[in-house]
C-alpha cells in the first residue's frame, strides 16, 4: 500500500479515506474486509452491519 492509498488531496485540503484505530489513536488505519474493519496493532475489530 502506498500513501495515495489512504488520503485523497482536493486542492488545498487533505481528507482520509480510512478510519484510525480508537485503540492505537491517529496514524494507525483500520484494515478493511469484506464483513469487518480490523487494527493490525493491537487486534481491535469492528463487524460491518
Amino acid at each position: 500500500m502506498a500513501v495515495k492509498d489512504y488520503y485523497k488531496v482536493q486542492g488545498d485540503s487533505v481528507t482520509r479515506l480510512r478510519q484510525f484505530c480508537p485503540r492505537c489513536g491517529p496514524g494507525v488505519f483500520l484494515a478493511e474486509h469484506k464483513t469487518r474493519l480490523a487494527c493490525g496493532k493491537c487486534g481491535y475489530t469492528e463487524f460491518k452491519k
